[in-house]
């Protein structure tokens, strides 16, 4: 699934090619993605121009004079850049068409989304009960600590939870809490404040680090076969079950938590 890092990296991929620049057509080939594609998309777009292309969370917003298309792309989605006019092949289901280019959707599983509000979108309900940005101020060391000061549950599932802070996904919080030395196991009132420090610090540290990764390796917005070409991660213990630790050269262990994949290092994370 693309997390923020890649969805970020696919922002900007993207921007230059549209900002400014009007909306001619909307072609639309599935209806239903994850939810249906609003009727008035068309009517509501075409003839608009794209005068910011910004992101929340995992959404990429496509601001208008009079509305924004808020897209998502799902388990499986990616963004593509084309000439006006290329074909269509079997699992792009939209396209936002420009002067000379095109914006196409492509979403094996449909499991994204292309949706419309006339209004703030950061009031839309699917943004806005949003945790803060992690890489911004609003997420910082006294903010997860005293929430969690009410937490029962795991630590890894806390900051996974896209009401206290969003974009940290399965990957990123594996490698963040390996990072700041920290059991995904362990309860979110259990731990000090120092400790959060730590993890507010590598959570804050390894997505920048991921989205420079991805703005220098995935270049190509402009090619059709649609594969998302996201940057090659430098991990140090998600998908290593059972390889040793870089740390300690202990087994790396693998459970599942909260039916996700959960890697870590039991002798390094306390």
């Amino acid at each position: 699934m693309p997390e923020l890092p890649e969805v970020e990296t696919s922002r900007r991929g993207i921007e230059p090619h549209i900002l400014n620049k009007k909306v001619t057509d909307i072609i639309i080939r599935q209806k239903q993605l994850r939810w249906p594609i609003p009727a008035r998309l068309k009517s509501q777009l075409c003839g608009q121009i794209i005068r910011q292309v910004d992101r929340r969370g995992k959404y990429i917003l496509l601001r208008t004079d009079v509305g924004t298309a808020i897209l998502h792309l799902g388990m499986s989605g990616s963004l593509r850049i084309l000439p006006t006019g290329t074909p269509a092949e079997k699992h792009d289901h939209v396209d936002i068409v420009f002067a000379k280019t095109l914006l196409r959707l492509r979403d094996p599983r449909r499991f994204g989304a292309l949706l419309w509000t006339s209004g703030d979108p950061l009031q839309h309900k699917l943004l806005t009960k949003l945790g803060p940005e992690p890489l911004s101020d609003a997420f910082n060391t006294d903010y997860l600590y005293q929430l969690s000061r009410s937490r029962k549950v795991a630590i890894k599932t806390l900051i996974m939870n896209s009401h206290v802070v969003v974009g940290v996904g399965n990957i990123y919080a594996s490698e963040s809490l390996f990072a700041a030395g920290i059991s995904p196991l362990r309860r979110a009132d259990r731990i000090s404040l120092a400790r959060y420090q730590h993890l507010v610090n590598a959570i804050k540290d390894i997505l920048q680090r991921a989205i420079e990764q991805g703005g220098t390796t995935l270049r190509d917005f402009t090619q059709q076969d649609g594969k998302p070409g996201y940057f090659q991660q430098t991990l140090n213990v998600y998908g290593r079950g059972k390889l040793p630790c870089p740390d300690c050269t202990a087994a790396i262990k693998q459970i599942t938590q909260a039916q996700r994949s959960t890697f870590y290092c039991p002798h390094c994370q306390k």
